[in-house]
C-alpha cells in the first residue's frame, strides 16, 4: 500500500509539472500576444474558471501525499527519507512562490479592474513566462526525487 502511495505522489507531481508546461507553452503564449487585446480576451475567458483552480487543488493534495510518503518511509533507507523530504520542500516552495510571485502578477493581468497599461501588462506579462520555468523547474526537481525515491524502495 505504501508503494501505491509513492506511485500516486509521481503522478501527481508529473501532473503539475505537464500543466505547468502547458500553461507556459500554450496559455502564457496567447495572453501575451497581442497585448492589450489578449488580456482582455483572457479576463473574458477565465471570468468563471482559471488554470489557477486546477494548481488550488492539486498542489495541496501534492503536498499532503508526499507528507504522507516521507512519514510512510521514514524507516526507509536515509537517502530515500532524504529525498522524499527534499521533494516535499520542493513542492511546498513552489506552492509558496505560486502566491508571493504569481498571484500579484495574476491579480494586474486577470482581474477586470485592473490597469490596461500596455506597458505594465507586458512587464507583468514577461515577468510572469520567464518565473513560471523557474517554477516548472521547481516541481520537476521534486518530482524527480520522488522518482528517485520510488526507484530506490522499489529495487
Amino acid at each position: 500500500m505504501k508503494i501505491c502511495l509513492l506511485y500516486a505522489s509521481v503522478a501527481i507531481a508529473a501532473g503539475l509539472t505537464f500543466v505547468n508546461i502547458y500553461n507556459s507553452l500554450v496559455d502564457v503564449q496567447s495572453w501575451g500576444s497581442d497585448i492589450p487585446a489578449s488580456i482582455i480576451t483572457s479576463r473574458s475567458y477565465f471570468k468563471v474558471y482559471n488554470p489557477g483552480l486546477f494548481f488550488k487543488f492539486f498542489s495541496p493534495l501534492n503536498q499532503v501525499v508526499a507528507l504522507s510518503c516521507l512519514i510512510l518511509f521514514w524507516k526507509a533507507a536515509p537517502s530515500v527519507r532524504l529525498m522524499l523530504a527534499a521533494a516535499l520542500l520542493f513542492y511546498i516552495f513552489a506552492n509558496v512562490f505560486t502566491f508571493v510571485y504569481f498571484y500579484p502578477r495574476n491579480s494586474i493581468l486577470f482581474n477586470n479592474d485592473s490597469t490596461m497599461d500596455r506597458a505594465i501588462l507586458e512587464k507583468v506579462w514577461r515577468e510572469w513566462y520567464r518565473m513560471s520555468w523557474v517554477r516548472t523547474g521547481i516541481v520537476m526537481a521534486g518530482l524527480t526525487l520522488s522518482m528517485f525515491s520510488l526507484h530506490r524502495v522499489s529495487v
